[in-house]
């Protein structure tokens, strides 16, 4: 149960026309975040994807959740140590946003909320991606209240700025009620999303999965079928006040997958005590089956510069592909089965 303070119910908003919100906020975004970061990476936006391309570009050591498909079994045998090969990245890929926009994402303060966040990350990448040349698509859950499908909206990859204004356009359509059910009747179910992401990109593709991954159990496995075929990142939405409750008294808390609400008194100590275990818990679970799906985590806070943000994912991403594996790691770890 997520801690949402109870509302009441909000008149919906007007859809943006284009150009109109849409516009704005991409044209804020690429003024204020687009061009700090162009000065910053100096032209070097090959750490954003990973192609599957032909020329051979350099050899390094395995490492844990690297395919396997890609190993170097003459270095290998000859210096008695894993290796795999690393290629130069195709210059035109496509890319894929498989977005998770089921009601709980639209927690957090006013104007920053996870949902927010989501969209100007989205943007952003988008926008870099495809003044390169490389297209983008994105599939949409639980944006449209339709039940019994996986998906809402499905955009196929493009490389234009009209497109990615689409998108946007697409990301600021009013949010799903927040007193009412999700789009499914219950609980977000990830997987569905996942699966159908897993049924549908046929070519290899990098693929950000955007979440705040409160969901029904059984996503694990299709996100690690997902990173044996794709170069998959997992990018987590989160607040600091699902972490840990402040002391203020007593609180209406609202599930925003359910709209069950419940009154508690956050004086207890003993009460913030609990919610910081369970939190704890769920927190090493949830990171437990990202590792395990050999995908690269980025985790996006309402509290975050999204600047900052995107150049920790990106210099995670070059020390990755540099950095030598751990030597205590054994060669017997392999990829999730899929």
């Amino acid at each position: 149960m997520s801690p949402t303070p109870s509302a009441p119910n909000a008149a919906p908003r007007t859809l943006p026309t284009l150009p109109g919100q849409a516009d704005r906020l991409l044209r804020e975004l690429e003024w204020k975040v687009i061009r700090r970061l162009d000065g910053l990476l100096q032209g070097d936006y090959r750490t954003l994807m990973r192609g599957a391309g032909l020329d051979l570009a350099d050899l390094r050591e395995y490492q844990p959740h690297d395919d396997v498909r890609h190993i170097d079994w003459n270095v290998t045998a000859r210096l008695s140590i894993p290796h795999v090969r690393v290629f130069t990245e195709d210059r035109e890929m496509s890319a894929w946003f498989l977005l998770d926009l089921s009601p709980s994402i639209n927690f957090g303060p006013q104007g920053n909320a996870k949902r927010d966040i989501l969209t100007g990350f989205v943007a952003v990448l988008s926008r870099l991606l495809t003044r390169h040349g490389n297209r983008v698509g994105a599939m949409l859950y639980g944006a449209g209240n339709a039940a019994g499908r996986a998906v809402d909206t499905v955009l196929p990859p493009r490389s234009s700025r009209a497109h990615v204004l689409h998108l946007v356009h697409r990301l600021l359509a009013p949010p799903a009620p927040a007193h009412g059910k999700a789009p499914q009747g219950g609980a977000t179910e990830l997987h569905r999303l996942l699966q159908t992401g897993l049924a549908n990109l046929r070519r290899r593709s990098t693929v950000f999965v955007v979440s705040d991954f409160i969901s029904a159990p059984g996503w694990e496995k299709p996100l690690a079928q997902l990173a044996q075929r794709h170069d998959v990142v997992a990018v987590r939405l989160l607040d600091p006040l699902e972490l840990e409750l402040p002391d203020v008294g007593l609180v209406t808390l609202r599930d925003a997958e359910s709209g069950e609400q419940l009154q508690v008194d956050t004086h207890d100590a003993g009460f913030r005590h609990r919610f910081a275990r369970l939190t704890a818990q769920r927190e090493a679970v949830l990171r437990e089956g990202l590792a395990k799906a050999g995908a690269d985590t980025l985790e996006l806070c309402t509290d975050d510069d999204l600047v900052d943000a995107l150049l920790r994912f990106m210099d995670m991403r070059q020390r990755r592909v540099r950095r030598p594996p751990t030597p205590s790691l054994p060669w017997a770890s392999q990829p999730v089965a899929a």
